[in-house]
């Protein structure tokens, strides 16, 4: 099953749980673009990676404070669930459900 999509988005992070909508385009060979939009703004994927179900991407976070954001998650079925690695403040979970 293909990892494209549009996916309702939760990162529990220290300021609590941030909702958003976190979109998958497929690019050329095992690239995508996306973005995650939510309550802090847009931001968008930076030299996303896909390997199989798994998917790795930065985003440069500028609200509340600038940072580039690690990120990693695995697609199975209509799930995503992976990790936001925010620096000094940790690794974050995250998990999504497929919309449509």
């Amino acid at each position: 099953m293909s990892v494209a999509g549009t996916y309702k988005a939760v990162v529990k992070s220290p300021m609590g749980d941030q909702n958003g909508t976190f979109t998958v385009v497929p690019g050329e060979g095992d690239s995508f673009t996306g973005s995650l939009v939510g309550s802090l703004g847009s931001m968008d994927v930076v030299d996303g990676t896909i390997n199989g179900d798994t998917l790795t991407w930065k985003m440069n976070m500028t609200v509340p404070m600038p940072m580039t954001l690690d990120c990693e998650a695995t697609v199975n079925g209509d799930q995503l669930t992976g990790t936001v690695n925010a620096g000094a403040f940790g690794a974050m979970p995250l998990t999504g459900q497929r919309e449509g």
